[in-house]
């Protein structure tokens, strides 16, 4: 049997931009993929904590150390610059692999979206 589970989670991270005039995605700065173990193209699932919105998404990868995190197409609808987003993706794995998967976790600093030593 196969089953989904977390693969990947960048905690807490701030909305930077949200360009409405965008075929869609989102933008993640090159620095919080690779710490993430995250990849352009991959879909992501996005809760916003200020306002309770969830959806589905992919990504683009974004100039490395920028700290960007860019709701972009109707996506850009779903938050405000400023709120706090999770951002996650998961991968289908057989029922006693994932009992020994450990996820990618990272906890950004919010103010800023740089990775904390």
């Amino acid at each position: 049997m196969m089953i989904e589970v977390l693969k990947s989670k960048l905690h807490c991270v701030r909305v930077t931009e949200a360009n409405l005039n965008y075929m869609g995605s989102v933008t993640i700065d090159e620095d919080l993929m690779d710490a993430a173990n995250m990849i352009a193209g991959e879909k992501v699932h996005i809760v916003d904590n200020n306002n309770g919105e969830r959806f589905e998404t992919y990504i683009i990868k974004g100039e490395r150390g920028s700290g960007k995190i860019c709701l972009n197409g109707a996506a850009a609808r779903k938050v405000q610059v400023g709120d706090i987003v999770i951002i996650m993706s998961y991968a289908l794995m057989d029922f006693e692999e994932a009992k020994r998967f450990t996820p990618t976790v990272v906890f950004p600093d919010s103010a800023t979206n740089r990775l904390v030593e």
